[in-house]
């Protein structure tokens, strides 16, 4: 998610922002929103695409488990092995072996080609996350940092809600091989936006394996990166099962999901402006603040959840919420992590996308063993434990 890492100080950044500094964020935030939109869109054409290549909706899963799992294992080996690569030149790099994969993706005659091309895609959303949410802190001021970083993370969140549903609908109204080939356009305007945009970004310093344990012994980095794995497991384990939890527990007809979920997304958009708006005055207050909410709502859901308006005003509560926990928490590491943000942010990164993957993995166990509401439950623990470790830490300087 960055390239401030040991790299040498970027060059001044004057007090007033130039417009081309912030378009150039906001060409991040557009590769962002590209990268979410590629990892996460086959959820919604898992059944079309399993009929095409005649594999079961289980099977076809796997074209969103592998990207996730090759992410959580590239992300911190990345940044070791570009060395003292240009990180403008990695990240080009990176959107064009997107492109690439969703080229091979619209075009492939069997599965396993198919799961191939994912397996690329894990590649490149794990590599260019580690390197680019930081990128803020080398194109604007430090007072500026956590807005481009929360508009950095806008691209991800955008994603959810607008990339993943558009590319459902077009697979939906034409083809699934066309939805790959119109994300994979994306990708070409991304990479012509970078390409304009980006200024120079060396690293005199390449990232070491030793570099990123080094990470793991500074306690406010490894808070920041505990929290990130307590808030993010907690958080899917319970929205991965969002669905049959309105159902059961609201009574909301399956027909309002979609909308709701929409409503969801617009919320987690806005508190991630919000907290990114508010982050640099107190850091520490920001994170525990977020996690109590967190908690709060999915403690209260089973309880005062029960109905259509209590359901529904906790969804949205939840979407503000969650949607400040990735500015938050890696503001948090850029700070902690001083000139050595790479290699933290890279773990973090991985943590993230491990995270997903554990969360979802261990709230399904607790769905099916327990009852829906124990998910709620699970992610409501997770989160208090944020607050308390974060509470125990000296806020990073």
């Amino acid at each position: 998610m960055t390239t401030l890492d040991s790299a040498l100080p970027a060059p001044p950044v004057p007090d007033r922002v130039p417009l081309k500094r912030w378009l150039g964020v906001v060409a991040v935030a557009v590769g962002t929103f590209s990268v979410v939109t590629v990892e996460q869109l086959p959820v919604g054409l898992l059944t079309s695409v399993g009929g095409s290549l005649e594999v079961s909706e289980g099977t076809a899963g796997l074209m969103v488990t592998v990207p996730g799992l090759v992410a959580s294992a590239t992300a911190p080996i990345l940044p070791v092995a570009i060395g003292r690569l240009d990180r403008r030149i990695v990240l080009l790099g990176l959107i064009v072996l997107t492109v690439l994969a969703n080229l091979m993706s619209a075009l492939a005659p069997t599965f396993p080609v198919l799961l191939a091309a994912r397996f690329l895609v894990g590649i490149s959303i794990g590599g260019f996350w580690a390197l680019a949410a930081g990128i803020a802190v080398r194109l604007v001021p430090e007072k500026y940092v956590p807005q481009a970083t929360a508009l950095t993370f806008g691209g991800a969140t955008a994603a959810n809600v607008l990339g993943v549903p558009a590319g459902t609908l077009i697979g939906g109204l034409t083809d699934w091989r066309v939805a790959f080939a119109a994300v994979g356009g994306l990708g070409l305007l991304v990479v012509i936006a970078l390409f304009l945009l980006l200024p120079t970004i060396p690293a005199t310093q390449p990232v070491r394996l030793r570099t990123l344990a080094e990470q793991l012994r500074n306690p406010a980095v490894r808070v920041g990166i505990i929290s990130t794995f307590l808030l993010v497991s907690g958080h899917f384990a319970a929205f991965t099962f969002v669905s049959p939890i309105l159902q059961a527990i609201a009574g909301i007809d399956s027909g309002l999901i979609g909308p709701l979920l929409l409503a969801f997304g617009v919320a987690g958009i806005v508190g991630n402006f919000i907290v990114g708006s508010v982050a640099a005055r107190n850091l520490r207050a920001t994170v525990i603040t977020i996690s109590v909410l967190l908690a709060a709502v999915l403690a209260l859901f089973p309880l005062v959840g029960g109905n259509t308006v209590g359901g529904v005003s906790l969804l949205i509560m939840w979407g503000l919420a969650f949607g400040g926990v990735p500015v938050s928490v890696q503001t948090w590491i850029l700070r902690a992590a001083g000139q050595s943000a790479e290699a933290a942010t890279a773990l973090n990164t991985s943590v993230f996308n491990l995270a997903i993957a554990l969360g979802a993995l261990f709230g399904g166990i607790v769905a099916d063993n327990v009852a829906i509401a124990g998910v709620l439950w699970f992610g409501a623990i997770l989160a208090v434990l944020t607050s308390l470790a974060v509470a125990r830490v000296r806020k990073p300087a």
